[in-house]
């Protein structure tokens, strides 16, 4: 249900997981690299996990959310390597009775992702290059409680 891989995702696999028949709505969250951040031309980025601790830590997210929405069921992949424009980074899907639910769970991993998965970033454009994001370095191994969670 959780995985970092170095190889393509296939969005039907990380569904079909959570395919049931109590399901009324599936969401799927489908991150992917984008050309322009801030105004800088992205030419490639590089993702690089601690894969034991990151899928720890997805595993982590599903507790939360089966917790949060109880009868949510959630699979997440996230790939590391070098991506191109366009390439999938992330799948994430969730299932529920109702989509309001759904929805919520969804948005909820994405953004505990950000905070407590291992997964390092560097964003390389025409200019140079950044690893990006120092929240891990804050609260990678923190508990940080369900619910506390604000989309940006």
């Amino acid at each position: 249900m959780y995985k970092i891989t170095s190889q393509p995702i296939a969005i039907e696999e990380v569904t079909a997981k959570v395919v049931r028949p109590e399901a009324g709505a599936i969401v799927n969250f489908i991150g992917t690299v984008r050309e322009f951040t801030k105004g800088k031309r992205t030419l490639s980025l590089q993702y690089e996990a601690y894969p034991e601790m990151a899928e720890k830590q997805l595993r982590k997210i599903g507790d939360e959310i089966k917790e949060r929405w109880p009868d949510a069921v959630t699979a997440i992949t996230h790939r590391t390597g070098k991506l191109a424009i366009s390439d999938i980074a992330v799948v994430i899907a969730v299932s529920t009775p109702h989509r309001k639910d759904a929805y919520q769970a969804n948005e909820y991993a994405i953004e505990r992702i950000k905070q407590i998965v291992p997964i390092w970033k560097k964003e390389q454009w025409e200019d140079g290059e950044e690893w990006i994001g120092d929240q891990l370095q804050k609260t990678a191994y923190s508990d940080g409680k369900p619910g506390e969670v604000k989309p940006s």
